[in-house]
């Protein structure tokens, strides 16, 4: 318990209840399961495994996959998985089978590894560039028929990382494909300039038989969260586009013998994909997260994007009215002040990078500390929860959350039609 949360929460809130005055009494925020949760909760409680877990709504998957499909077919563009957000085999190849690709950008070693001997068909993009190391233990565990030299491009994005990569090359006797990371405005790393690309380009040319050349890739989700009145929309898009551009123009016209039509060239991400459906520079977009739809990615570019992804988790103990410890039934004027303190609860597992969903009104037990063992939880007596109903939660990011919990709960109908295992570490 966080000592000094606990006594200036308890002297808030009894200050503004003995004065009277500075704040309005809180309302009661609290509401009972709509249908669609009350349907899972009850799923749940009969086939769940009654332990925290990630729901998985193939139905609203479903209709995310078709707003994607609807792009890539009105923009002529590729599609890529982003692995990292959807870090599940048996996710990505029901994402794959109904978008219809084999390209996947994957973020880390061990995935990797993993991709290539179950997904011996696809067309591999690192996300990051990698260490060396990294690179050169891809190589020493990687087993299948997945080719390397033809289905895998390494991003580098400096003269130093290709350097390095080069000597792995030459020492395992192997041509490695680069693909090039442009920073078109992110700053995150990156070629910025001509000068920097046209080294790297002309250590890809002086070393053919361990260098290929395979792309650019630039990501762009700056676009959509940067402040209008720092710089609109379109004129992000523009410096985007005019940098994607001139890389791309310099690299057709000083090492011609470098380009050709299967090129990848790569860019945006889920927030702004939407954004490429016109320019014609990029041939492929990058989308993970917004599949999925967690509470960052509600933005206006995923419109009409919905939530997916769910943390369900059990409720193990309901104890009544807020009463703290030390205070004891003095807690009574935290519970009289506020209604949706008048219940509480303990849930199993939690404090997750996740936002409560329902039952609606439900907040951080926060005189209480955060715990990963059993989170405490306040709410009104409006929400109806009980023992061993279940408290649902929206992950603000899918990434590293979606690997918390084993196995995946994939959803049909409300029902569990099965369970996906995510990768390990």
């Amino acid at each position: 318990m966080n000592r000094r949360k606990f006594l200036l929460g308890t002297l808030g809130v009894g200050a503004v209840a003995i004065g009277g005055g500075a704040a309005l009494k809180p309302g009661d925020k609290g509401a009972p399961y709509d249908d669609y949760f009350r349907a899972l909760n009850d799923e749940l409680k009969q086939n769940g495994p009654m332990r925290p877990s990630v729901l998985i709504d193939l139905d609203r998957l479903d209709h995310n996959i078709a707003e994607l499909n609807a792009f890539t077919a009105a923009s002529g563009k590729h599609y890529r998985i982003v692995e990292k957000s959807l870090p599940s085999l048996r996710l990505m190849q029901y994402i794959a089978q109904r978008t219809n690709t084999n390209r996947l950008m994957s973020f880390h070693q061990p995935f990797l590894n993993h991709d290539a001997e179950n997904m011996p068909e696809a067309d591999i993009l690192l996300g990051k560039p990698l260490p060396a190391r990294s690179a050169q233990l891809f190589y020493e565990h990687h087993k299948g028929s997945f080719d390397p030299a033809r289905q895998l491009q390494w991003l580098i994005d400096t003269p130093h990382h290709l350097g390095q990569y080069l000597d792995v090359a030459r020492g395992l006797g192997t041509k490695m494909r680069i693909n090039v990371e442009l920073d078109v405005g992110l700053h995150r790393g990156g070629v910025r300039d001509l000068a920097a690309l046209g080294e790297l380009l002309k250590t890809i040319a002086a070393n053919p038989e361990h260098l290929e050349f395979a792309g650019f890739m630039g990501y762009d989700p700056h676009i959509v969260a940067i402040p209008s009145i720092v710089a609109s929309r379109e004129a992000l898009l523009q410096r985007v586009l005019d940098q994607y551009q001139a890389c791309v123009d310099f690299t057709r016209r000083e090492y011609a013998a470098l380009w050709h039509d299967g090129l990848t060239l790569n860019t945006a991400g889920s927030p702004s994909y939407q954004l490429h459906r016109d320019e014609k520079i990029s041939n492929e977009v990058s989308v993970g997260t917004g599949l999925l739809k967690p509470t960052h990615y509600d933005i206006d570019t995923l419109a009409n994007h919905v939530p997916a992804a769910y943390i369900a988790t059990p409720v193990l103990k309901a104890t009544g009215p807020t009463e703290l410890p030390g205070l004891d039934e003095k807690s009574a004027i935290l519970s009289w002040w506020d209604p949706n303190q008048r219940e509480t609860y303990f849930i199993y597992g939690g404090n997750w990078m996740a936002d409560y969903e329902s039952p609606k009104g439900l907040q951080f037990y926060s005189s209480f500390g955060h715990s990963s063992n059993q989170e405490g939880i306040n709410g009104s007596p409006a929400t109806g929860l009980k023992v061993d109903d279940q408290v649902f939660f929206r992950p603000q990011v899918v990434e590293e959350v979606l690997l918390e919990f084993g196995d995946l709960l994939a959803l049909r109908g409300g029902k569990i039609v099965d369970r996906w295992p995510v990768y390990r570490q």
